[in-house]
């Protein structure tokens, strides 16, 4: 037709194909628009949902302190870090740390150390001289009952039994039941004298562990699996008391679990029943409370505790691992208690110290379940590895079957009367201290709460108790120092019930005098001993990073040969 053009199908097509092209480009950009929008949606979604869980569980004051806490601790952390100031920080640290390394490794021309394997083996009478030698080594008179806990002899007569028992079963590795049968059952039977100790129901389970650490870790692993595996938990939350053991938070750092610590009543210090009630959210996945805890020895409320457990839903872990072989023989003593076991309903899992008041050899222990379901949650399985299936209910692998003997060996020669008799020597000892600090000492220093078995924490109004505690050292005691507040407590064993007497008098001694000294007063003086160095300084830091490298500092030391 004239006038007319046609466009090539070639043509055509290309500039159809072209406008899909841009469409579907279009399309692509919408849907990574709305991609990110989602993403991004979800990001403050998660993020107000914590902010909110904060607000209810810390209330608005709460969360405001915490934030201006963590700007100061920030704050101070920079001012660490300027170029003059860290150099200086450092070679304090440096200089402690010397000092430190010279109080605890041996040096001179009479100490031999070996750094390397001798090229011919010692003879066996050369061995045992070195092994006396070791053993005679200058350190805290224990045996006068001058050390606070640390120390939980059973007697001579056990410490034979028990090195018999370790040398019998010296190769033995529970891994192998069918290698090593006896040690089966013991471990067997030693979980179960102390589910009854406990008052465990039918059904219940346990595991032997190496220590009351790795039993508090494994209940919050259990706990942590069983939140996951029954409700999808990814983002696990445990809620214990500010006075609960570390190792909580050496749990929290090893299975990623956000750790509240709550605080407690100023006066009773029990946990705060209600700021835990507050702090429960869908990702707790345990509370805990202590049968007693570690610095006060105090018994949380288990009670209120399981109410709120049983109306969330969620595990409770009782820490008995210093009550162990006393808080359940109480009763039987004549001595008051409060309900902790499994006879409290709530109560999911408990933690026993075997080695501790059940005059076991170090590094035994024992928590058990309420079901072994719960027990089972814990537990490692590999069905894969061409090694073959391996299994195992704790962190170890291997263990001691020599240990675990000792162990059964400890429970069975002491028995139920045993551990009674025991229950009444060595509370009855904290007792009387915590009265004769009442009678003798007051004003100049309080008890801290209403302890019931073998702790008695005590601080001052008036004296700087670091000071005390470093006149206490000169002395030769050996306490253990407490923060927030200063303060220190004894933990009554066995060799304390023959030094109660002198412990009153000594530390009527240390008393009087840093009053004398004037180094009651706070802030009067700088302190000078290292007790009251170390807390000093670790106080009135806000931001604890040089308190940390100490510490690492003093492992590293532990390790130096």
């Amino acid at each position: 037709m004239a006038g007319s053009s046609r466009v090539p199908v070639s043509l055509r097509s290309f500039a159809s194909s072209k406008k899909a092209a841009v469409k579907g480009s279009s399309f692509l950009v919408l849907n990574l628009d709305l991609f990110r929008n989602i993403v991004f949606a979800f990001f403050i979604l998660r993020h107000f949902r914590r902010a909110v869980r904060k607000l209810r569980g810390r209330g608005v004051f709460g969360t405001l302190v915490d934030f201006c806490l963590a700007v100061q601790r920030y704050s101070y952390g920079v001012f660490l870090n300027f170029p003059g100031i860290r150099s200086k920080v450092q070679s304090q640290v440096d200089e402690a740390l010397k000092k430190l390394e010279d109080k605890l490794i041996p040096k001179g021309p009479g100490v031999t150390r070996y750094l390397a394997l001798p090229k011919e083996g010692m003879t066996e009478l050369q061995v045992k001289e070195e092994l006396k030698k070791l053993s005679e080594m200058e350190h805290a008179s224990w045996e006068e009952g001058k050390v606070s806990g640390a120390v939980y002899h059973g007697g001579d007569d056990l410490l034979n039994l028990q090195s018999e028992a370790s040398r019998i079963f010296s190769i033995s590795n529970p891994m192998h039941p069918d290698v090593f049968p006896g040690v089966r059952k013991m471990e067997a039977e030693i979980v179960a004298m102390v589910l009854a100790m406990f008052n465990a129901p039918s059904g219940a389970g346990g595991i032997t562990t190496s220590g009351g650490t790795e039993s508090i870790l494994m209940a919050c692993l259990s706990a942590r699996t069983k939140a996951y595996v029954e409700r999808g938990v990814s983002e696990p939350e445990i809620i214990v008391p500010s006075t609960a053991h570390a190792a909580f938070d050496k749990a929290g750092h090893y299975f990623s679990l956000a750790v509240h610590r709550v605080s407690v009543d100023p006066v009773t210090l029990k946990v705060d029943l209600k700021a835990v009630s507050r702090l429960v959210n869908y990702n707790t996945v345990l509370i805990a409370g202590s049968a007693p805890n570690f610095p006060h020895g105090i018994i949380d409320d288990i009670v209120g505790l399981s109410k709120i457990a049983l109306r969330r839903r969620i595990p409770l872990h009782v820490d008995a691992c210093l009550g162990s072989f006393l808080i359940p023989f109480l009763e039987k003593a004549g001595y008051p208690t409060e309900p902790f076991d499994f006879r409290v309903k709530g109560v999911t899992s408990v933690s026993c110290d075997t080695h501790k008041y059940g005059f076991a050899p170090k590094g035994s222990s024992v928590v058990l379940f309420r079901t072994k379901k719960l027990r089972s949650y814990g537990y490692f399985v590999f069905a894969t590895w061409p090694g073959g299936v391996y299994a195992s209910p704790s962190l170890a692998g291997s263990r001691a079957g020599s240990l675990i003997a000792g162990t059964w060996a400890s429970l069975m020669s002491q028995g139920e009367n045993g551990y009674i008799n025991s229950c009444r020597d060595i509370v009855g000892a904290a007792k009387e201290i915590e009265s004769g600090i009442r009678e003798r000492l007051h004003p100049d220093l309080y008890i801290l709460g209403e302890p019931m078995v073998s702790v008695v924490a005590f601080s001052s109004k008036t004296l700087n108790m670091y000071e005390v505690a470093d006149e206490l050292s000169s002395l030769g005691w050996h306490l253990n120092a407490l923060q927030n507040p200063p303060a220190l407590h004894i933990a009554c064993t066995r060799p304390t019930v023959s030094a109660v007497e002198k412990f009153l008098k000594d530390l009527e001694k240390a008393v009087q005098s840093v009053k004398l000294r004037g180094e009651g007063e706070p802030g009067s003086k700088a302190a000078i001993g290292e007790t009251a160095a170390l807390y000093g300084v670790a106080g009135s830091l806000p931001n604890k990073s040089v308190i940390n490298t100490m510490a690492t500092g003093f492992i590293d030391t532990l390790y130096k040969a």
